[in-house]
């Protein structure tokens, strides 16, 4: 499968968004985490700074609803500019209606899991979303460390996706740099999200490039 890179904003410069997203233009998806401080402990943006950000960039929108309730905001970050929509298994909404209604928007919809949530949580759905997105950091803040100990979730969503004959895509999300990046990609991930890895080094553009050789080189190794 191809190597998609998705830098997230979360770790970008807020008051230089538009340039710092023009850095990373060579990426296949932006991330954008939305956060409502009530499912995940912080706030970040909503569709206002997405509706702005449509006008100024083009990339595609990897819009992650990291809130409560999340069929009640399908409509409007689709009608701001996701592209794709994720939101997660346990934030209360039934998962047919909010992939449903992503669907009815034109969408991608995608569905995420926290670190103590298993993988099977999702299987009833791997054939109704375009991503699943396995998080390997509790979701909430930028910055951590990853987390080792989820790659074998990430590997046994790969294995059941291939029984399916699914051409799904996996993301990864947390912690994610030229180190893990290999580690993730072995287990079966193909879609990787970066955000202090990426913003924090001298030069973001080719640190993109550099994350998805690096992914590249070991998709797959350990199935």
């Amino acid at each position: 499968m191809d190597i998609k890179i998705s830098p997230s904003i979360l770790s970008a410069d807020f008051a230089r968004l538009s340039a710092d997203v023009d850095k990373v233009s060579g990426a296949e998806m932006l991330h954008i985490d939305v956060m409502d401080g009530h499912f995940v402990p912080n706030i970040s943006i909503g569709t206002p700074v997405v509706k702005s950000l449509r006008k100024a960039s083009r990339m595609f929108f990897d819009v992650h609803l990291m809130i409560s309730d999340p069929l009640k905001y399908v409509g409007p970050f689709a009608d701001c500019g996701a592209d794709l929509i994720t939101f997660h298994v346990e934030s209360g909404s039934d998962p047919d209606a909010v992939i449903a209604a992503i669907r009815e928007k034109g969408k991608i919809p995608a569905i995420s899991v926290k670190p103590k949530t298993p993988a099977q949580a999702v299987y009833p759905y791997l054939d109704k979303v375009g991503m699943v997105l396995v998080m390997t950091v509790e979701p909430g803040f930028g910055g951590q460390s990853f987390m080792a100990d989820m790659l074998p979730k990430i590997k046994a969503l790969r294995q059941k996706a291939e029984e399916l004959s699914l051409d799904l895509d996996i993301q990864v999300d947390g912690g994610i740099d030229l180190n893990t990046a290999p580690l993730v990609a072995q287990a079966g991930a193909n879609v990787l999200v970066a955000g202090s890895s990426v913003f924090g080094s001298g030069d973001p553009a080719a640190m993109v490039e550099k994350l998805r050789e690096a992914a590249r080189a070991a998709y797959g190794r350990d199935r």
